[in-house]
């Protein structure tokens, strides 16, 4: 029986790519398929796994975040683990995808739609983390900059983490419906590119392991899409104004103790858009 393999890309790159690529296109490529399992598919993973513990309450999600923001040089591991493994894995999966072609329609065989699919989800996977770092991130810690993107930016506070995050998902019916289409498709980008990455490495080569590991990756990415989901609707049902009571008297309890310095720039104000914005539909009752 024949082994099955992933649909071959051309290998031609296109006009104009540098000499450094052609020369160093199999090093590359490993480490395209290897990032994308490790760091960037691994942090995803324990990404979506933190934000479902919003399910169990605001507070067990608040108190991860204190976790994640207690550890020492915080932003050389965001940088060196997250974002330039993650724009190494973009910039290059759009260099492969520009070299590719697609061949569903020549062979409409499962495997070449898969093959299809995963380019597919890659750009839109780009596409939504760029504007999910926008959204809640807002891309650059600067006061004057969040000055500016007030509202449709910046959103996420450290230190009020669930009810800012809820009240960012809450402020629309578009943007639940922009991450379930994102997520979904990091969901599927990565479960489908951990098939093709146990093939690019030679973990499973003969029929029979192929199939055992197709129905694995199917089984994670359905229990991860899962995951996904909750979390998302986690959020969306969250009691901003509940959420947000409990975190400010945490906070405080927490520089009592010693446990955290004061930062303002960690925490939700006020005058906040968003926030404002999702409060009076969560009022607590009397």
């Amino acid at each position: 029986m024949k082994t099955e393999s992933a649909p071959a890309a051309s290998s031609q790159p296109p006009s104009g790519t540098s000499s450094f690529l052609e020369r160093n296109e199999f090093l590359l490529r490993r480490l395209h398929s290897l990032s994308g399992i490790v760091p960037v598919g691994a942090y995803m993973v324990i990404h979506l796994l933190t934000n479902a513990t919003v399910l169990e309450s605001w507070r067990t999600y608040q108190l991860m975040v204190y976790q994640i923001h207690s550890l020492p040089v915080l932003v050389v591991i965001e940088w060196a683990f997250i974002f330039l493994p993650i724009i190494f894995h973009a910039v290059y999966g759009i260099v492969i995808i520009r070299t590719g072609l697609p061949n569903s329609s020549s062979y409409p065989y499962r495997k070449n739609w898969r093959y299809t699919l995963q380019r597919a989800t890659g750009m839109i996977a780009f596409l939504f983390i760029f504007w999910h770092v926008l959204h809640m991130h807002g891309w650059i810690h600067s006061e004057d900059w969040l000055r500016r993107i007030e509202g449709w930016g910046g959103n996420f506070k450290a230190f009020n983490a669930t009810s800012t995050a809820a009240a960012a998902m809450q402020a629309g019916i578009l943007v639940p419906i922009l991450y379930t289409i994102g997520v979904l498709s990091c969901v599927f980008h990565l479960a489908n590119g951990i098939w093709t990455f146990g093939i690019t490495w030679g973990i499973w080569t003969t029929p029979l392991a192929q199939r055992r590991a197709d129905y694995v990756c199917i089984a994670f990415g359905v229990l991860l899409a899962m995951v996904s989901l909750g979390a998302i609707g986690g959020f969306g049902t969250v009691n901003v104004n509940e959420a947000r009571q409990g975190e400010d008297q945490l906070y405080n309890a927490k520089v009592a103790s010693g446990e955290i310095e004061p930062n303002e720039h960690k925490r939700a104000h006020p005058g906040d858009k968003k926030v404002q914005a999702a409060l009076p539909r969560n009022r607590i009752e009397k």
